[in-house]
């Protein structure tokens, strides 16, 4: 998903991503979700196999 992309569902959940970098928005989108805002701080060691950010996350 791009930033843009990303950026735009951060706003249609009302959250205002200003000059956040992409794993700030994503990790906001997780906690307005109710989700642990973990995206990019498992190390590769992940077991949310059913998160969406999951390639993201772990490729990065």
């Amino acid at each position: 998903m791009t930033v843009q992309e990303i950026k735009k569902r951060a706003q249609a959940m009302g959250i205002k991503p200003g000059k956040m970098k992409k794993a700030e928005m994503i990790r906001a989108i997780q906690a307005t979700e109710g989700n642990h805002p973990c995206f990019q701080t498992a190390d590769n060691n992940c077991d949310q196999n059913d998160c969406c950010w999951r390639n993201d996350c772990i490729t990065a």
